[in-house]
């Protein structure tokens, strides 16, 4: 691959003044990515300097640009905790007051600011995986958009960056300084890291380079003017949802979760997450709510029936709607056209729209 080694000579050639060494050698550059003239990687830096580091990033996307053959360079600067700073030890010994005793403390406020640009953010959560998030996340999206919205989407959900398949956009965003230009497709503006990852790729980072990365798709990216920015969260109450909900004005979240108990159990963790962080939560939405067998006709409950709607009920928020399995939406968003874009009129893209009316209806009623 002669023009990666290209791109890893010129990486060669930066060095962090504060090391004394390049940042290729001393192991800084991480996850580069060279394919058909695109080049992405991202810089891992100290978090006692991320701040001062941005002329180091600088300094590298410009010797890559310089690579002949490059046509488009994405970097991407995220800190890490030194050595020995992960964890303080207690000054003295804490009780036993066991569990029952044990009031979680809310997390130190913040006051966050709005997106410039940018009319609501909201958050798509899950308690726990596998129930569909990313999926009703695209379908959302599109639907939104084809109601007329300027509708963007981040997909943060970084160990499993599902939309750039679903959403059927592939190659690697390019940048002006550092400023990244999202790509765009069925009418939804997208960010993900799976952009700058080959597919198979896993993502290895500690939380401060996720929450870096985080805040550099939100604030470093030309969003340009959106009516709603949808966030696809991974799954649990980690330092992703703290970090969207501390550092961006959040309208709320839409909660997805499928009727069975144990994910409703996950799901009321995230909803209490989000009120302590406080958050709106905008509406929950019941996937795999139910199935219809091809053979007879007849209605299945797989997974249970009406959990969420009755949690909906028992907390007071919004129930936006039921989604069915139904083979063509996971065919569809495998190919690459969330089922919503593929067969708009069908039975299958029924429930996203109620879903998406649902949530503007409720977005202008607290705006």
């Amino acid at each position: 691959m002669p023009l990666e080694e290209d791109v890893r000579a010129a990486l060669a050639r930066v060095v962090d003044p504060s090391r004394g060494a390049d940042i290729l050698t001393s192991g800084q550059v991480k996850g580069l990515v060279v394919r058909e003239g695109a080049v992405s990687f991202v810089i891992e830096v100290d978090a006692s300097r991320a701040s001062a580091m941005e002329p180091l990033r600088a300094a590298a996307e410009a010797a890559v640009k310089a690579v002949e053959g490059v046509a488009s360079v994405s970097a991407i600067l995220t800190a890490h905790a030194e050595a020995g700073q992960a964890r303080v030890a207690p000054k003295a010994p804490v009780p036993d007051l066991g569990l029952k005793d044990f009031t979680p403390k809310r997390p130190a406020p913040e006051k966050p600011g709005p997106l410039p640009g940018v009319r609501h953010v909201v958050a798509i959560a899950s308690g726990k995986g596998g129930v569909g998030k990313s999926t009703v996340s695209a379908n959302l999206a599109v639907a939104l958009a084809a109601r007329g919205l300027r509708v963007g989407l981040l997909d943060a959900d970084v160990y499993g960056p599902s939309q750039p398949r679903m959403l059927g956009v592939s190659g690697r965003p390019s940048s002006v300084g550092n400023i990244i230009l999202p790509l765009r497709n069925h009418g939804v503006t997208v960010m993900s890291l799976g952009f700058m990852v080959e597919e198979e790729e896993a993502i290895v980072w500690r939380g401060p380079m996720l929450m870096g990365a985080l805040q550099q798709m939100l604030g470093q990216v030309q969003w340009g003017t959106l009516d709603v920015l949808l966030v696809d969260l991974p799954p649990g109450t980690g330092d992703v949802q703290m970090t969207l909900c501390q550092k961006t004005e959040v309208a709320g979240a839409v909660v997805v979760s499928t009727p069975q108990d144990i994910a409703l159990i996950d799901a009321k963790k995230g909803i209490d997450m989000f009120r302590r962080m406080e958050t709106p939560i905008l509406g929950i939405v019941e996937n795999m709510a139910a199935f219809v067998c091809d053979g007879c006709g007849k209605v299945h409950h797989p997974f249970g029936h009406g959990g969420a709607r009755a949690e909906a009920e028992r907390i007071g928020v919004p129930f936006l709607g039921e989604v069915p399995l139904y083979l063509a939406i996971r065919t569809a968003g495998d190919g690459g056209a969330p089922v919503v874009a593929a067969k708009p009129e069908g039975e299958e893209a029924r429930p996203f729209w109620a879903i998406a009316d649902g949530l503007i209806a409720t977005l202008e009623a607290r705006a």
